[in-house]
């Protein structure tokens, strides 16, 4: 059946009003719901395709894509013309390796070190019954350094030299392996613990030799086997002795070792070091204890001697750099680009190379994300940034003089991009949370060249889809603008209260609301069976710099209630059940929903708490005291912001899971908790999982999610939970 609108001359506006209402009922009565196996069994919609891989630039202005074309079977290599916007059959070949030296590589298999050479055979570099750790090559391929029993090593891959550059490694010594506190929280999980850095020129090796003896022993029991077993980790809480870290410089081929001129006994962190580009110095990160003043000094690879380039102070804390963010140096040699957010915005600043300011090149209230590249010869930085909306990002270019600042980027989207080698293009992966992403071409004036590729299938128009979107409510004192993120229960219904379920991480700077397209099958099925999705972020989530952020200082979860309450009256006002709202998350997110069904218990009544902090005094020093100083110099902070200081007010049901071998959240959190509320003699949910970390895989991943989805279904559905959900 057809229909023709017809001009508001032909009918009169009311006639016309009725006309188009019934034909968009009818229309929307024709669309189908998606099956069962749709949303929880991963069968096919066609309601999104793939847009095409991005391979790389071929140059300037011609890069490759994967995908398939209206009579593919399986995907081909297509080279894009950026000036003609013609694409052509191609192969991976016709990209630039960059020079790096021979086709080497180096693996561990087993316990041992192996190495390929081009077309050669494999060769052993070791051969014995310890393990080696993070086989790293130099630059050029010609070394590998690595480490074994906690000593530093390298070997010389042309003759086959194995130097022995430490030999104090114990439990307590570690050299070129970092301490825990060191990965967790400064060099991070990806390091593997790794804890040495290659020069440009592949003639020096950094590292840190770090002394545990005096970090306090965290003792992990387990329950496997006859008399179970334990796992003793050197681990600082807040206030506890941290480890006493040198900075070591030494040659690709041995010799002695020179320390940079730090006091090591100094209550102090080094973050991860830089290396000048021409390898002839090294850049140390020093941190006091306290957090507040960043230190950047030039270091002397022959005798250790240290010359300050940078030195910054905030009132609450400055983060360390994890060595690809602050310092981005130019090709010149005599100038580089940082990034810092003294003001309350992350901004961009141009210095020389000795450190002395030139000139400051953004400014405002908007954050700089990165910086994706500069372009010298015309005095140009491109950046990302979230300036025009806090939930969206946008790309944007400036001058090294702070003129010209222009958006790249275009309409009521957020952006991922990727910058041509010269930056006279670049491709943008771009949505909202209406609009499925679409994938096009632009020049460096922000004019579109080509829109190639949209993901839309072409299904999008035949199924009802549950309806998200992102608002904005207003903080209490006014001051802000939270974004929130919901997808709402389908075929809603005006008048009817409905359960709401809220995913939540929390945290300083770690905000999850973006303006962006997200569609899966559970948040459809949850919309099917009548449940509000949210996610929320507070004033400190980032979307407001850190001038947002520093409310969390000496704070913690304070902020956090008071900002989500304001969504939570939002959300009752616009349909949620008051008597029904779970927050759910894990690690901070634990924390916090351990703290709502406590503290903010007026609004919050059931919890999915999963690895949880639940006092501040029970995590690590750096993470903790960088936001709340040490318990010494704030009690009355760690205490209002302990969840077992607010049993009293707890009154809903709130389930507590943890990892029985968490070695980040130790179950320590979880199980004080648990006796707090058993003397109170207040119902709760616990289950642990034996040999569980920080997560847990397998069927145990499973369990722990049919858990939490019969726990919504009972208390927020008040039904049981269909067959088709159990896992």
């Amino acid at each position: 059946m057809r229909f023709q609108l017809f001009s508001k001359e032909t009918f009169p506006p009311l006639f016309a009003s009725i006309i188009l209402c019934f034909l968009l009922t009818s229309v929307s009565a024709q669309k189908k719901d998606l099956s069962d196996e749709q949303m929880l069994k991963g069968k096919p919609t066609n309601i999104t395709q793939p847009l095409p891989m991005v391979l790389g630039w071929v140059d300037d202005s011609h890069f490759l894509i994967s995908k398939k074309s209206n009579t593919d079977t399986v995907n081909q290599t297509y080279l894009v013309d950026c000036k003609t916007g013609n694409e052509t059959v191609s192969t991976t070949d016709a990209l630039k390796k960059p020079e790096s030296g021979p086709d080497r590589t180096v693996y561990l298999k087993g316990m041992d070190l192996f190495f390929k050479d081009g077309d050669k055979p494999e060769e052993r570099l070791t051969n014995d019954s310890v393990r080696e750790y993070t086989p790293t090559l130099s630059p050029d391929k010609n070394y590998v350094a690595f480490t074994k029993e906690h000593n530093l090593y390298v070997i010389n891959l042309n003759t086959k030299k194995e130097n022995k550059i430490t030999s104090d490694g114990s439990d307590v010594i570690l050299n070129g392996y970092a301490s825990w506190v060191y990965t967790e929280e400064i060099l991070g999980r990806a390091s593997q613990y790794r804890a040495f850095w290659w020069s440009p020129d592949s003639k020096t090796l950094a590292f840190f030799r770090s002394d545990d003896s005096r970090v306090p022993v965290f003792t992990i029991t387990s329950e496997v086997g006859q008399h179970g077993a334990i796992d003793e980790e050197r681990y600082p809480k807040p206030g506890d002795p941290n480890p006493e870290v040198k900075v070591g410089i030494v040659s690709a081929d041995g010799g002695n070792v020179t320390w940079a001129n730090f006091n090591e006994h100094d209550d102090q962190y080094f973050g991860q070091p830089y290396w000048r580009p021409d390898g002839q110095a090294l850049w140390v990160q020093w941190l006091n204890r306290g957090q507040d003043n960043l230190i950047i000094y030039e270091v002397d690879l022959k005798n250790g001697s240290k010359k300050e380039v940078y030195n910054e102070k905030q009132k609450t804390w400055v983060d360390l750099d994890d060595g690809s963010r602050r310092i981005k140096f130019l090709k010149d040699g005599k100038r580089f680009i940082l990034q810092s957010d003294q003001t309350g915005w992350n901004m961009l600043y141009l210095y020389d190379i000795t450190g002395k300011l030139i000139n400051q090149i953004t400014s405002g209230k908007f954050t700089v994300t990165s910086v994706n590249q500069i372009d010298e010869q015309n005095q140009v930085v491109y950046f990302t940034c979230r300036k025009d909306n806090t939930a969206r990002y946008d790309l944007y270019k400036v001058k090294f003089n702070g003129t010209g600042l222009q958006r790249l980027t275009f309409g009521e989207y957020t952006h991922q991009t990727n910058i041509s080698p010269n930056g006279s293009y670049f491709i943008t992966t771009y949505s909202n949370t209406a609009e499925p992403a679409k994938m096009s071409l632009v020049d460096n004036k922000g004019k579109v060249v080509k829109e190639f590729a949209d993901s839309k299938g072409p299904d999008f128009n035949t199924y009802n889809i549950a309806k998200t979107e992102l608002v904005r409510v207003k903080t209490e004192d006014g001051l802000y603008d939270l974004p929130m993120k919901i997808t709402w229960p389908l075929n809603m219904e005006a008048g009817k209260k409905y359960p709401v379920l809220i995913n939540i991480y929390g945290g300083p700077g770690a905000g999850t609301v973006y303006d962006g397209w997200s569609f899966n099958g559970q948040q459809q099925w949850w919309a099917k069976e009548g449940l509000i999705v949210v996610s929320m972020d507070h004033r400190a989530s980032g979307h407001f710099g850190k001038e947002g952020i520093n409310y969390m200082h000496r704070n913690l979860g304070y902020w956090e209630i008071k900002d989500w309450s304001q969504c939570v009256k939002w959300l009752i006002d616009h349909g949620a059940d008051k008597e029904k709202v779970c927050i759910s998350g894990f690690s901070y997110g634990g924390y916090m929903t351990c703290y709502a069904l406590t503290y903010g218990s007026d609004y919050f009544t059931y919890g999915l708490a999963g690895g949880s902090v639940v006092d501040w005094s029970l995590y690590d020093s750096h993470y903790t005291e960088k936001y709340m100083d040490t318990p010494k110099e704030n009690p009355e902070g760690y205490k209002s912001s302990s969840v077992l200081n607010y049993i009293d007010k707890y009154k809903g049901l709130l389930r507590i899971y943890h990892g029985t071998s968490d070695d980040n959240v130790h179950l320590q959190n979880s199980l004080q908790l648990v006796k707090k509320l058993e003397e109170a003699k207040k119902h709760f949910e616990f289950m642990v999982y034996p040999g569980g970390k920080h997560g847990w895989g397998g069927n145990q991943s499973m369990h722990s999610t049919n858990e939490n989805n019969l726990f919504i279904y009972r208390n927020l559905l008040g039904k049981e939970m269909p067959k088709i959900m159990w896992r």
